[in-house]
């Protein structure tokens, strides 16, 4: 049910059962899937593709312009998988330059007053709360929480099953599994308890994680020695490999 109160570009595509609620604003170059829901006062941009599912509520607006000084008009896109939940006053910016994209999985929940700046990459599952800023090339594994007023700085990466708490400034890397807390951010243990309910993660590969993290976060070790340690004396698992990957692999370096 489109509204006819509604403003929907005739280039623009929309799928089966798409429901457009009043004074909503959808732009041509826009791709909308099956069974989406976009409330009143939404605005959906040039350069939007979003898959099935979807609701955006009112006064979000998706595919704005990046805030950025090297953007200079190009057709840059932003792609929302499906199932996802995008709350009121949502901003989410398309890419910088042609051929990129700001990129949104499915099933994630972004609450009100979020900012996705440029080339932000969001994967499966993911929770960002109220007011949460994310700067331009930020990535966000699966299933990661930032609780309320969360702001991370530019091409920081957040690792998968991870928990920051709110009003953390964070300025680095955040490894997977961890609960990151206070300001400056600190490393205040294994995100044990949303491991164990909602990825039946084991009591012994629990441990595994904490030993593993004992050695980079209070042993008086470099991040480059903790990491050999943790190949050397924790049994390996994925969860193992994971961390070391990470580790290994981080640009700014972690958090520490």
């Amino acid at each position: 049910m489109i509204s006819p109160l509604a403003y929907v570009d005739p280039e623009a595509k929309l799928g089966k059962n798409v429901t457009v609620l009043p004074f909503a604003y959808i732009e041509k170059n826009v791709e909308i899937g099956d069974d989406c829901i976009i409330m009143s006062y939404a605005s959906i941009l040039k350069g939007t593709k979003m898959g099935k599912g979807n609701k955006v509520h009112q006064n979000a607006v998706l595919g704005a312009e990046p805030q950025d000084f090297h953007f200079t008009g190009e057709e840059s896109s932003l792609i929302i998988g499906d199932n996802n939940d995008i709350r009121e006053n949502v901003v989410i910016s398309r890419a910088t330059f042609v051929g990129n994209a700001t990129k949104i999985g499915n099933g994630n929940y972004l609450m009100d007053k979020v900012h996705l700046c440029h080339d932000v990459q969001i994967n499966n599952n993911c929770v960002v709360g109220i007011g949460s800023t994310i700067a331009g090339e930020c990535t966000l594994d699966d299933c990661v929480i930032l609780s309320g007023n969360v702001t991370l700085h530019q091409y920081c990466h957040i690792g998968s099953w991870t928990l920051v708490q709110s009003g953390c400034r964070i300025s680095k890397d955040v490894p997977p599994y961890v609960i990151m807390s206070g300001n400056p951010v600190a490393y205040h243990g294994v995100n044990a308890v949303v491991l164990s309910q909602h990825r039946n993660t084991s009591e012994r590969v629990l441990r595994h994680i904490a030993n593993a993290y004992r050695l980079i976060y209070q042993g008086n070790f470099s991040v480059q020695d903790a990491v050999q340690k943790i190949i050397d004396q924790v049994p390996m698992s994925e969860e193992i490999e994971n961390i070391v990957n990470f580790v290994k692999n981080s640009e700014r370096g972690i958090v520490k």
